[in-house]
């Protein structure tokens, strides 16, 4: 299921991110990498923080589509 789908401090591990190549490369760089754990801490009105490898990211429900959990 898709990132954006998942309920507020659910744990879940990145099976595919998915997207552009340029929009890979970027997710990656914040961290979002296959078989990583993240964890949705907030989710308001299209934004999301979520924690990936020690560090809270705050995304759009956009990007957040395109990684898979």
């Amino acid at each position: 299921m898709p990132l954006s789908m998942m309920k507020t401090g659910e744990p879940g591990i990145i099976k595919k991110v998915g997207g552009k190549e340029e929009t890979r490369r970027f997710l990656e760089k914040l961290g979002f990498v296959m078989g990583t754990a993240v964890t949705v801490v907030s989710d308001m009105g299209g934004n999301m923080i979520v924690s990936v490898r020690d560090s809270r990211v705050a995304i759009g429900k956009d990007m957040a589509n395109k990684i898979l959990v």
